[in-house]
């Protein structure tokens, strides 16, 4: 292991020495609302998933709801209409645990 830490160290240290790592240099760190709001355990693998571009499970069950809510404005008969409430209910439920357990996952 420590074979490897050396051989970390002398690349960041070339990387360093040519210049290669100050692309950022000087200026200031952007913070977006989504990294504020996200818990602190988590955020480093929500980067690694976002660098990836591989969105949360929770985003694909957000345009769901979305969609949900969608189809239920525009229904006509009140038997879709109920059906469609049931659905976004049971949704939305699912994503609040959902939240919740990220929630208490990332505090810990």
């Amino acid at each position: 292991m420590k074979a490897l830490d050396d051989e970390i160290g002398r690349q960041l240290a070339r990387a360093m020495a040519a210049g290669q790592l100050r692309a950022g240099a000087g200026k200031p760190t952007v913070v977006d609302e989504a990294w504020l709001q996200t818990p602190p355990g988590l955020r480093m693998a929500f980067q690694i998933m976002k660098s990836a571009g591989v969105p949360p499970a929770e985003v694909e069950l957000f345009r769901w709801r979305a969609s949900l809510r969608a189809s239920l404005a525009a229904a006509e008969d009140e038997a879709t209409r109920l059906r469609l409430q049931r659905q976004l209910a049971e949704l939305e439920q699912d994503i609040a645990f959902r939240l919740e357990a990220l929630r208490k996952l990332g505090q810990g």
